[in-house]
């Protein structure tokens, strides 16, 4: 019995390899495909959506915009043309989430600094205040690389309804007229078709891991 075994030794250890080789494979292929949803304003919460916008169900985008960043220069929708971005709304001077949401930033921009394909944008939700001038001091404080991450500022219209119409990201006051409102901590990940994927809590580093798991796939898409 001992010889018999012996004689098949090496054509079971073959054809065990090879079984786990084809149940792998076998795996692989019906194994669904990883992919992002894309948002649709009637997909997110309707406190975060502007009510002109909240029944809206496909061809959603962000709109056309143009702003000036920390360093005066004009920033329009042309700048992340065919880009991966990633944005958020934040103020200089918030002293509770926007420091924490910053860092996370900065720990993003160091991941993606030598990603041709990936960049950040931060909107200001205090134009008044945030001024070109203010808006260097605090990238310089920050160590904003400017070639990767815009902080813009502009006309308090726009801003804000880029936020509720376009990034589906803020919330409004209900108190302070049609263009006040509450900033929150949504990191908003944007496609090359300026299309929403994925929203995240930006003060939590476990949404920013989420956040770069789904950058990964949102490149693997483009790369198929």
């Amino acid at each position: 019995m001992l010889k018999f075994f012996a004689r098949y030794k090496t054509f079971a250890i073959v054809f065990f390899i090879l079984s786990v080789i084809i149940v792998l494979c076998i795996y692989s292929l019906l194994k669904p495909e990883e992919r992002l949803p894309i948002y649709q304003p009637d997909m997110v919460n309707a406190e975060l959506v502007d009510s002109s916008m909240q029944y809206v169900r496909k061809y959603h985008k962000i709109a056309d915009f143009n702003l000036v960043n920390q360093n005066g220069d004009t920033i329009t929708e042309d700048f992340y043309k065919d880009k991966i971005y990633i944005a958020d709304f934040f103020f200089t001077t918030c002293l509770t989430i926007c420091p924490i949401m910053t860092d996370h930033m900065i720990k993003i921009q160091k991941e993606i600094k030598n990603d041709e394909d990936v960049y950040l944008l931060s909107h200001t939700v205090f134009p008044v205040a945030d001024s070109v001038p203010v808006l260097k001091k605090y990238a310089l404080e920050k160590g904003v690389i400017d070639e990767k991450w815009n902080l813009v500022t502009g006309e308090k219209k726009e801003i804000y309804d880029l936020a509720r119409k376009s990034y589906l990201a803020t919330k409004s006051t209900g108190d302070g007229g049609p263009y006040d409102m509450i900033h929150t901590e949504n990191f908003v990940l944007v496609d090359k078709n300026r299309q929403i994927r994925g929203f995240y809590d930006g003060t939590d580093p476990e949404a920013i891991e989420s956040l770069m798991h789904d950058l990964k796939i949102l490149k693997e898409e483009y790369h198929q």
